[in-house]
Parts: structure tokens; C-alpha cells; sequence
């Protein structure tokens, strides 16, 4: 077409036309960059997590896991000063009912985050089924962290016949196809996934074309999404000694 477009223009001078060819040129490269930058955006989602985790070494999995007990410990100190903060304003009775209110719904969320308190509200229940032994780890990574990014406040996950587990701050999912493991936990098929958050924005993440649901499906299992006005989240976790991480100042 550019040929062509350069002899109908025959009242244009050669340095004038070669310009227009340029910026021509320049903002095909442009669309195509950003067509580009999309696929490869889309890509990296499509992929998701697990296999940049999969790909990672030892030694960075060993950082991003202290960073993450990092986090949990220094929300746990958080808490314990919360809980050290309100103890001294209802001692003293000179804190206001505005500023005992504000700390103690600051205390509650900490301590949902955190999983050291049972949790209620509207949410969703997952059935995962995998018959197949299919299901790896990086797929219920995935399950965790798509229920997170949308919005998911309290979250906790039975495998079989087992002990529902509370997901924290630092929970990690290991292991092989049909012998996962939870934070260290034997876990299951079928799983039982139980989130609080908005049911319409959980089910609708969980269900995008080649999200979760599709990769389950791939991977030879099903899962069953049910929105419900109420759900509990009642497992706990157990606050463990840090041998390293500590809160920062």
C-alpha cells in the first residue's frame, strides 16, 4: 500500500513524501508495540504464577518466603499493639467511643487477615473434584491467588475428610498431583475452598476464560462454584515462633 500511496501523491516533493512515510510507519510500529505489549500482558496472566514459581530457584523462593513471614509477623505485632492500645484506653476510661471504636475495627480486620479469629460474611464455596490425580499445586496456587486479587477476606481449605486449613498471609501449597500439601498439611480431593468476599466478583474471577475453572478442566477435574449470603471460615492459625523475621521498625 505504501508504493502505491507514494505515486498517487505525485504533487508532494521526495523529502516530503519520505516524511509522510515515517510517521506512517512510526504509528504502525506504535499499534503494533502496543498489540504486542497486550499479547504478552494477556500471556503472562494465561500462564499465571505457577510456573514462574515452578521456574524459580531455591534461593529466590527462600527470599520471597521471608518476605511473606516478614509480613505475617509484622501484622501479628501490629495486632499485639492494638490489643495493648485498647487494654490501656479502657483501663484508663479516658479514651473517646469514637477512638475505641476505630481501634477495635482495626483490631477485628488484623486479626481476619491474620487468621487467629473465625470469620463470617458473603462469600463462596468451591467443590473441586479431580478424578484424574491431575490437579497440581501450581493450580490451587493459582485458585488462592485469583480469590485473593479478587477481593477474598478470609479463606480457608478442607481436603477430603481432613481438617479445614486457614490461608495466611504466608501459606504455600506444595507437592505433586493428587498428593498436595497445604502449609506443610496432607491435603485431599476433593477440596473445599470457602472465601468471604462479594459472591458475584469471586465466582466472576474464578470463571474468565482460561482462569481457574478452565485450568481444572484442563487438568481433568471440575469445579463447582456456589455463591451463598453467608459463609464461616472458622479454621484457625496457629502463631509459630520466628526463627529469622522479625517485625521491621
Amino acid at each position: 500500500m505504501a508504493p502505491e500511496g507514494r505515486h498517487e501523491w505525485h504533487t508532494e516533493t521526495p523529502p516530503a513524501a519520505v516524511r509522510r512515510s515515517k510517521v506512517v510507519f512510526g504509528l504502525l510500529a506504535a499499534l503494533l508495540m502496543a498489540a504486542l505489549g497486550v499479547a504478552i500482558a494477556t500471556q503472562v496472566r494465561g500462564t499465571g504464577s505457577g510456573d514462574t514459581l515452578d521456574s524459580a530457584r531455591p534461593a529466590d523462593l527462600l527470599v520471597v518466603l521471608d518476605n511473606l513471614n516478614q509480613r505475617e509477623a509484622a501484622l501479628r505485632q501490629e495486632v499485639t499493639s492494638l490489643q495493648e492500645t485498647l487494654a490501656t484506653l479502657q483501663r484508663s476510661g479516658g479514651g473517646s467511643d469514637a477512638a475505641l471504636a476505630e481501634a477495635n475495627a482495626r483490631l477485628t480486620a488484623l486479626s481476619i487477615q491474620v487468621g487467629t479469629v473465625p470469620a463470617t460474611g458473603p462469600g463462596v464455596v468451591l467443590t473441586v473434584t479431580d478424578p484424574a490425580s491431575g490437579v497440581g499445586s501450581e493450580v490451587m496456587l493459582d485458585m488462592l491467588q485469583e480469590l485473593r486479587a479478587a477481593g477474598a477476606e478470609a479463606i480457608e481449605v478442607q481436603g477430603g475428610s481432613g481438617p479445614p486449613i486457614r490461608i495466611g498471609v504466608n501459606s504455600w501449597v506444595s507437592g505433586t498431583p493428587g498428593k498436595l500439601q497445604l502449609d506443610g498439611q496432607p491435603l485431599a480431593a476433593p477440596y473445599t475452598v470457602t472465601a468471604i468476599g462479594d459472591p458475584p466478583t469471586l465466582a466472576a474471577a474464578l470463571n474468565i476464560p482460561g482462569g481457574v475453572v478452565d485450568t481444572v478442566a484442563r487438568s481433568g477435574g471440575r469445579v463447582g462454584v456456589e455463591q451463598k449470603d453467608q459463609v464461616t471460615v472458622a479454621a484457625l492459625r496457629e502463631e509459630k515462633p520466628r526463627q529469622y523475621a522479625q517485625p521491621g521498625n
